[in-house]
């Protein structure tokens, strides 16, 4: 249970660091304070629904699209995000492609070095008990 909750939280902070870094970098990327968490708050629940469920299509139709699996779930996500009024604000193609790839590798490298951080100090920890 605790593991659960510590990658959920991992997770919000990845997407938020991801958000701010569009926010910083992509000038077609917008969004509010009040976007900001619901933005964060969706955009984690739909990448935990949707990664799963995108890789059991994919395996199934298009092995071919397996290794892309991070980018269309995150695609997605940011699509599903945006589609709340005080949400996640883009404009143009580029920003939307941009913006899924700072998404995919802050929350996929940030995601995995946390996790090790987190995971190696916990059992680190266990052992030294």
């Amino acid at each position: 249970m605790i593991r659960l909750l510590l990658r959920a939280a991992i997770s919000l902070v990845t997407v938020a660091v991801a958000l701010l870094i569009c926010l910083w970098v992509l000038p077609g990327f917008s969004i509010g304070f009040a976007g900001f968490l619901v933005a964060v708050i969706v955009f984690t629940i739909a990448q935990a629904i949707l990664a799963p469920l995108i890789l059991k299509i994919v395996t199934r139709h298009a092995e071919a699209l397996v290794g892309g699996i991070g980018l269309i779930s995150t695609f997605v996500a940011l699509l599903i995000a945006s589609l709340f009024p005080s949400g996640v604000h883009l404009s143009g193609i580029s920003t939307w492609l941009l913006a899924t790839l700072i998404i995919w590798v802050v929350t996929a490298l940030g995601g995995w070095l946390l996790a090790a951080l987190i995971f190696k100090k916990k059992t680190s920890d266990a052992r030294g008990r």
